[in-house]
């Protein structure tokens, strides 16, 4: 099975420099590690898991469908606050 993982730096405030969220949009999952790599990591070990938990309730995983990212530029919002 393969899942994607939607990295994002965490600027907030919340953790210290350098922690990311690894959002699992398939699983609608999320968790975080330090750096790009540790956040990979951090979602690997929560997929697996959450994957144990559902099978031990006999429960179905869900495959992922095509997944597709994109970005959106707002501008017209910004000039007008």
């Amino acid at each position: 099975m393969e899942y994607s993982v939607l990295i994002e730096k965490i600027d907030d405030g919340s953790l210290p420099d350098g922690y990311y969220y690894a959002h699992i949009p398939a699983l609608d999952l999320t968790t975080h590690g330090q750096g790009i790599e540790g956040a990979k990591t951090a979602a690997e070990d929560l997929i697996y898991i959450w994957i144990e938990e559902k099978l031990a309730h006999s429960e179905s995983i869900p495959v992922e469908a095509d997944s597709y990212y994109s970005k959106i530029k707002i501008t017209h919002a910004l000039q007008s606050a």
